[in-house]
This record gives structure tokens, C-alpha cells and sequence, in this order.
């Protein structure tokens, strides 16, 4: 059976794989209402595990050093109740080549958008690079969430950003939505932190 993770783990976990985030986003990704989202935050910012701060405008919530080691440390437990250790090793050695495959698709991406270098891809071989990866996303969370309920969604907003990208192009790597590389990007964090493992 799936474990459902605790709201209080939940908030602090998505502010890391976020990196920096409005409670209004925070509560969006996790399914949470606002205000429990905010009580959690407020929580957690109390016991120095997350800290506010406002730049250029723009306010959000982020994780301390102290906040990533306790973080660490309920997701280790979270995986070894659930049963899910060996589940979630498995999947992110799999998930790897793809993994490799993206970052490839969506670097070389970047570079022709920017005129570096002198080989260009066209927006149709990027989307059919990013395709096979979108279908192993799919396996990839029926897996994960077999264990962990909190793995579900990677695979349908991938490839609703890799659908959007077929008109707008922001969608393979703008950081202002959830592009296709900012969605792997928060799978990969997710594994990581649930691992206990560094890039």
C-alpha cells in the first residue's frame, strides 16, 4: 500500500526540491490547503528549517543547511517505513540514462536558443528527443508511487510542458514555468533527497 507523507514532511520536502517558493506555489505542488501550508512554513521557519526572504521584488521560502539535514533525515525513515528503499534505488539507477538524456536535449537546446556554438537543433528534434524520456517518466512514477504517494504528478507535467512546447519553445527550459527541464529537475532533487544522496 502507499504511505502518504505527513503534511509537516511534505511542506518541507517540496520547499527543497522547489528551491525557492511562495506558499501559494508551496501549496499548489503539495495539494495542501494555503493556510496549513503557511502553518507548517511558519513551523518550520521557527525551528530554523526554512527562512523568508524577499530580492528584487520577489518573496519566497527556502531551506537551511539545518533544514536539509532534518529533511534528509524524515525522508530515510519515510523510506524504511514504507518499505521503499529498494524500490526507489532501483528506479533512480534506471532513471539515470534518461536522465542524461534530458539534460543532453535540453542543453543543446539552450545553446541554439543562445547562437553558442556551431551546431543547431531544430525545435522538432528536441521534442522528439524529450518523447522517449517522457514515457519511461511514466513507468518511472508508477513505480515510485506504488511506495511513495508523494512521487505522483512528475509525468503528467512534463508532458503537458513538452505538449505546450509544440507552439511556445519556453516550455523545453524557461525557469519562470513548469518547463520541461524544471520538472526533471525536481524528479532529480526529489530522488536525491530521498536517497540521501548529492549531484
Amino acid at each position: 500500500m502507499t504511505r502518504i507523507t505527513p503534511g509537516n514532511l511534505l511542506v518541507l520536502h517540496t520547499v527543497r526540491t522547489l528551491g525557492h517558493a511562495t506558499a501559494a506555489r508551496l501549496a499548489e505542488r503539495t495539494g495542501l490547503p494555503q493556510p496549513e501550508t503557511v502553518a507548517h512554513l511558519l513551523d518550520a521557519q521557527a525551528r530554523g528549517w526554512v527562512t523568508h526572504s524577499s530580492f528584487a521584488g520577489e518573496s519566497g521560502w527556502s531551506l537551511t543547511e539545518a533544514g536539509s539535514r532534518h529533511g534528509e533525515q524524515l525522508l530515510a525513515a519515510e523510506l524504511d517505513t514504507a518499505g521503499a528503499r529498494t524500490t526507489v534505488e532501483e528506479v533512480y539507477r534506471d532513471f539515470l540514462p534518461a536522465n542524461d538524456q534530458v539534460a543532453a536535449a535540453c542543453t543543446a537546446w539552450q545553446l541554439t536558443e543562445l547562437a553558442i556554438g556551431e551546431q543547431r537543433v531544430t525545435l522538432t528534434a528536441t521534442i522528439t528527443a524529450l518523447t522517449q524520456p517522457a514515457r519511461t517518466l511514466a513507468q518511472t512514477e508508477t513505480r515510485l508511487t506504488a511506495k511513495l504517494a508523494r512521487f505522483a504528478g512528475y509525468h503528467h507535467r512534463f508532458t503537458t510542458a513538452l505538449h505546450r512546447a509544440n507552439t511556445d519553445p519556453t516550455w523545453i527550459t524557461g525557469i519562470d514555468r513548469d518547463s520541461c527541464h524544471r520538472v526533471w529537475f525536481e524528479l532529480h532533487e526529489d530522488l536525491i533527497a530521498t536517497l540521501g544522496l548529492t549531484r
